[in-house]
């Protein structure tokens, strides 16, 4: 990152140009969301003046992130709820002048609306209507002001946990606003890096003059940033305002009460927790009561990594498939009895790691062994354990929380490992409620769990993970979001699951676990971390059909659909699916120089898997109905192959942006619903990680269905599939809100950064459809 006097630093006093802050007034806001009997704010006044510095601390649940949704102006974009009173900036409502307030979220990744990290900072430019032949050289002036030094090509799935901050800071600054509102922005990442955004912070707004209201738990390294200090409490309403020096001096003692982390103050004692036992299953399931599962010899080795390696495998539509290398030779003991911490920068392969330790992924290479004491021994490799075998001796908190919930309330979340482990009901029940009291949770043992804040979901996690006392407990950021009350009451879980003798692995950024562990492992990234394809793309060869715009792929696709209504016969369609089968071999064939493309017809092949299922389907149906007449099943089956076959060979070079470009720019679509299609396509790719981390979720709470048990994996199925559908609406309000912060909701003249053009290719690929369509007609003359 360059410094504040680096070349690439000033470069946004010429981006910004005028730019500078706005005045912020806030009166009278109550704010309650639908499903809350109480407001999270109530009655609130707050002035801001031009160009100040607000640091805005208080406890969990208090209501900061929704203080800087106000004065964005996006309140209602991704919750419903009761609002009164009145918010403006510069004496204009919030969204008036899209852009004028930029938001940061604090989580960047949920923010991503492109595939590259020069479109995605380009965001915002399209939204006010910037001429397209003046962004690039705004996208790249401020992606070097905040120092981030790649190719605008590259894609965000590469950056680290500080670049990706720094990407959602570009995009917010790239249309010059006047308030700047950032929400936990260095809570997930180490020292160093945090340290490195908050300069990159300090000198953006040093030179643009801007508003910057910053929300934050721990208050270390922004007091001597801001102007101000302002602290709201419990009820929502602002209970210390002024300078920082003189806050916390005439403060003190009350804001670290009310949990805040006051600068110089020790950290506060982890709370004492005294769990009850639960009962350990004997043999023919009979429950013993008094013994808790993870009770072992201090000392004992319960999880051994030896030369781990792990690559994640990855791919997006219209891209070849990646391969990153996450782990790789990584050697680790955990015993009973004690506490390990994984640190290390973002982005090392912390939770990786985790997830490995516990059978929960599969290394691609190096032994995961996994010991459960006083159980009997279990065969293979974790990884290879069913879902009961797993949750009798591993927990895990995710780092994502809100994945982690599988009860229909938060005591039922907790309960929901004992039941399917089959302890003792009445001993379970006596730990989870001393778990939800530690928690503070006790007054929500009835909530939805979906309804908790991000630190009481992290919270919810920590006490369903030790409900079952695991001999192996896995826990990835566990202390993120919470303020010195529910810190002490999280890490004094942690000690209470290591008394009773589970074996502890923290992956932390946070220095009070860390000092509290009886040992440390510095985790590093893998040196020269391999990335398949490794060949630049200007130098890969491309499959014909990749040479085809977006708009004309999905013309040609589009040209079938008559076939079902043109043949009569399963001769003609033999004679259409060769037809078909012919054009695609050519399309996927690759001339020209350089390394030639791997996987094609392998990537077609996977595609089709489920339209032969579909196939199948409509064949049996068609012979059942059809009065067993093998030429009606074979003709139906045949006709619905020759539908799908085009768009299997298509779709994987189908780049949702570019498809949305070309929608907007050649046929004049609305961009409301192009941008919101561009951007459910981009999101329908990260559908299977969420599927991966609720079916692992799953498999580590012990209710995932066997691998042979067909009725009940069916209904796990549906089950699943439901909590990806609120998954999914979770992302959307996320997605919606950090677009209508970067000036969409009010967007009137839409630009577009990415060209539009036809080209011969695009000719062709349409001409090959048609061509589909002819031979189907000629078939029916000639066969018919």
């Amino acid at each position: 990152m360059p410094p504040a006097d680096a070349p690439g630093a000033t470069t946004g006093e010429t981006l910004a140009g005028a730019a500078a802050g706005a005045g912020i007034r806030v009166r009278d806001l109550t704010w309650r969301p639908y499903g809350r009997a109480r407001p999270v704010l109530r009655d609130l006044d707050l002035d801001v003046a031009p160009g100040e510095r607000v640091l805005l601390a208080g406890p969990s649940g208090s209501g900061k992130s929704t203080l800087l949704r106000a004065v964005a102006g996006l309140l209602h974009t991704a919750d419903a709820g009761d609002l009164s009173g009145a918010v403006t900036v510069g004496e204009l409502a919030p969204q008036s002048i899209p852009g004028a307030v930029g938001l940061v979220l604090q989580d960047p990744g949920a923010g991503r609306v492109a595939s590259s990290i020069g479109r995605d900072v380009a965001f915002g430019l399209e939204n006010v209507g910037c001429p397209a032949a003046d962004m690039p050289a705004r996208v790249a002036a401020v992606l070097a002001e905040v120092g981030l030094t790649m190719p605008p090509e590259s894609s965000p799935d590469t950056l680290s946990g500080g670049e990706s901050q720094r990407l959602a800071l570009a995009g917010a600054l790239a249309m010059e606003p006047s308030v700047l509102l950032l929400d936990e922005p260095t809570a997930m990442l180490d020292a160093t890096t945090a340290a490195q955004v908050r300069r990159v912070v300090d000198g953006v707004a040093t030179r643009r003059g801007l508003t910057l209201v910053v929300v934050e738990h721990r208050l270390d390294g922004w007091v001597d940033l801001v102007d101000r200090l302002v602290v709201i409490d419990d009820d929502g309403q602002v209970v210390a305002d002024g300078p920082p020096g003189e806050v916390l001096e005439q403060h003190a003692d009350s804001l670290a009460r009310q949990g805040i982390w006051v600068p110089g103050l020790p950290e506060p004692e982890p709370l004492r927790v005294d769990l009850p036992p639960v009962g350990s299953r004997a043999a023919g399931g009979v429950v013993a009561g008094g013994v808790v599962a993870g009770g072992a010899s201090v000392g004992e080795v319960v999880v051994r990594a030896r030369g781990l390696r792990v690559e994640h495998r990855s791919r997006r539509l219209g891209e070849p498939s990646r391969t990153t290398l996450a782990v790789d030779g990584t050697d680790l003991v955990a015993r009973s009895g004690r506490a390990l911490a994984l640190v290390g920068p973002s982005g090392a392969g912390k939770s990786t790691l985790l997830t490995a330790l516990g059978g929960l992924r599969e290394p691609t290479a190096g032994r995961v062994s996994l010991t459960v004491p006083h159980e009997a021994t279990v065969d293979g490799p974790p990884h290879r354990w069913t879902s009961p075998e797993v949750a009798r001796a591993v927990a895990w908190v995710p780092q994502r929380a809100s994945t982690a919930m599988l009860g229909r309330t938060v005591r039922g979340d907790v309960l929901t490992t004992p039941d399917a482990l089959g302890l003792d009901p009445a001993m379970a029940a006596a730990r989870a409620d001393a778990l939800l009291a530690a928690l503070g949770l006790q007054h929500l043992a009835d909530a939805d769990p979906r309804h908790l804040s991000g630190g009481e979901q992290r919270r919810l996690a920590m006490a369903s993970a030790v409900a079952h006392a695991p001999a192996l407990l896995l826990a990835d950021e566990p202390t993120v979001g919470q303020d010195r009350r529910t810190w002490a009451a999280v890490t004094g879980l942690l000690a209470a699951a290591r008394e009773e003798g589970a074996a502890v692995v923290v992956a932390t950024h946070d220095a009070g676990v860390v000092a509290s562990a009886d040992d440390v492992l510095a985790v590093t990234a893998p040196a020269g971390i391999p990335t398949t394809p490794t060949t630049p793309p200007e130098q890969a060869r491309r499959p014909l059909v990749a040479r085809a715009g977006p708009l004309a792929l999905l013309a040609a696709a589009l040209c079938v659909l008559p076939l079902p209504a043109l043949l009569d016969t399963w001769r003609q369609g033999l004679v259409v699916l060769g037809v078909e089968v012919v054009l695609a071999l050519l399309a996927l064939l690759a001339p020209g120089a350089g390394p030639a493309p791997q996987g094609r017809i392998r990537g077609v092949a996977a595609r089709l898997v489920p339209a032969v299922v579909a196939v199948a389907g409509v064949a049996w149906s068609a012979w059942l109905l059809g009065g067993r007449d093998l030429e009606v099943a074979a003709g139906a089956a045949l006709r619905v192959l020759c539908l799908l076959v085009p768009s299997a060979v298509v779709v994987g070079h189908l780049d949702p942006e570019a498809l949305g470009d070309h929608l907007a720019q050649r046929l004049h679509l609305p961009a409301r619903p192009v941008v919101a299609a561009t951007a459910a396509l981009q999101r329908l790719q990260s559908f299977d990680a969420l599927w991966r981390e609720l079916m692992t979720t799953r498999r580590v709470r012990g209710v995932q269905a066997g691998r042979h048990a067909v009725a009940a994996r069916a209904r796990e199925a549906v089950v699943v599939t439901g909590g990806l559908l609120v998954g999914a609406l979770g992302q959307a309000s996320s997605l919606a809100l950090a677009m209508d912060a970067r000036g969409f909701a009010e967007a009137r003249r839409r630009t577009w950064a990415g060209p539009a053009p036809w080209r011969a290719a695009d000719t062709v690929a349409v001409g090959a459809g048609l061509l589909v369509v002819v031979a189907a007609v000629a078939a029916r003359l000639l066969l018919g």
